[in-house]
């Protein structure tokens, strides 16, 4: 089951600035990159129509921007005050 995991969500390795909360990120972009795949196939196919694409796509996006904001990326680091 391993294997086949591996090949359908494949994960590629983090070479950013390491800090936990980048690697979060990074892993929830991965996923949602895999998604947005996965959507645009099955709408492609005919499994999905364009209404329903898109309304996954904006869940996606938005499920992506609340991550972004609740692990601070993109945010300058809290200054240490003693």
């Amino acid at each position: 089951m391993s294997e086949r995991d591996d090949f359908l969500n494949p994960r590629s390795r983090y070479h950013g600035h390491f800090t936990p909360e980048n690697l979060a990120f990074n892993a929830n972009l991965q996923e949602f990159a895999q998604r947005v795949g996965y959507i645009c196939n099955l709408e492609t196919g005919g499994k999905l129509s364009p209404e329903e694409s898109y309304t996954e796509l904006k869940a996606l996006w938005k499920q992506l921007k609340r991550s972004k904001k609740q692990l601070g990326i993109g945010e300058p680091p809290p200054s240490s005050q003693a």
